[in-house]
């Protein structure tokens, strides 16, 4: 369950990373974080946008999020990160994708409402 908790959040956290790639062109991350950044980008980051309403993220969405490695994600989420998406609709998008987001969990400085 806590797997499943965490990778909820990881979807924020690889947008986050995806972020961080596109502005720093290092691909390490996203090998060190064995999930697909461009993937994430090309299918996830209109469901995380800070602007406009939640949206119901799409099936191509849920795939890429549910082979993220979450715990990795979070450990690489700052706060310029959190700045950059909204971290509620991350969250949202996990739980829609059927993970199980606790209340209380950390990634980066966010808590989960």
């Amino acid at each position: 369950m806590a797997i499943a908790n965490i990778k909820s959040l990881a979807l924020a956290m690889l947008m986050v990373v995806a972020s961080i790639i596109l502005i720093s062109e290092n691909h390490k991350v996203s090998a060190q974080c064995q999930g697909s950044v461009p993937n994430l980008i090309s299918k996830c980051s209109t469901f995380v946008q800070k602007a406009g309403p939640e949206n119901p993220p799409s099936a191509d969405c849920c795939a890429v999020v549910m082979g993220l490695d979450i715990p990795c994600v979070c450990n690489l989420v700052t706060k310029a990160v959190e700045n950059m998406i909204s971290m509620d609709k991350a969250v949202y998008v996990g739980r829609t994708c059927g993970l199980s987001i606790q209340s209380g969990q950390k990634c980066g400085s966010y808590t989960v409402p």
